[in-house]
């Protein structure tokens, strides 16, 4: 997992740049985390207020095993993503993780963040003793789409969606 830091402190990542970090977010991170999903292909310069984000991040914080993770890089954040492990009674009571809303700087793509990232997530829930780690992502990001599937992510069964009346598209 390199480019990543976990309990023991930042790993150098690969071609001896420089390293980053992979953590849970702090309330001080949702300015950086919010510019973040106001690009085109996100949220569209669309964001939820300050105010807003932060009842979320506090709720995300009642829930067993649900949080906001920041890629943090020189102190400044680029990337973002959420986790949440859910209890199942099916597969006999094995987690699953459900991995949202990644997003990495338009200017840092490509350089091993969402690699990071993902490789952090993959390596939690195998922590937690998950039997998968799934996403979705929207049928237009082919670009995504292969960059999932080059981590290892396979595409599986469909996605289903209703669209509720005053809900966020």
């Amino acid at each position: 997992m390199s480019g990543i830091e976990r309990e023991t402190g930042p790993q150098p990542s690969p071609g001896g740049v420089e390293p980053f970090r992979v953590r849970k977010a702090e309330q001080a991170d949702l300015p950086a985390v919010l510019a973040l999903y106001a690009q085109p292909e996100i949220d569209d310069g669309q964001t939820l207020a300050i105010e807003e984000a932060a009842a979320l991040l506090h709720r995300f914080q009642r829930y067993p095993d649900y949080a906001l993770y920041v890629a943090e890089e020189d102190g400044r954040i680029v990337g973002s993503f959420a986790l949440l492990i859910m209890d199942n009674l099916g597969h006999l009571g094995t987690p699953s993780g459900i991995v949202e809303d990644v997003v990495v700087d338009p200017g840092r793509q490509g350089s091993g963040i969402g690699q990071a990232m993902m490789a952090f997530a993959i390596a939690y829930c195998r922590d937690k003793g998950c039997y998968k780690l799934a996403l979705s992502s929207n049928a237009r990001r082919e670009r995504a789409h292969a960059f999932y599937e080059q981590l290892g992510f396979e595409r599986h069964g469909f996605s289903f969606r209703v669209l509720l009346e005053g809900g966020a598209r």
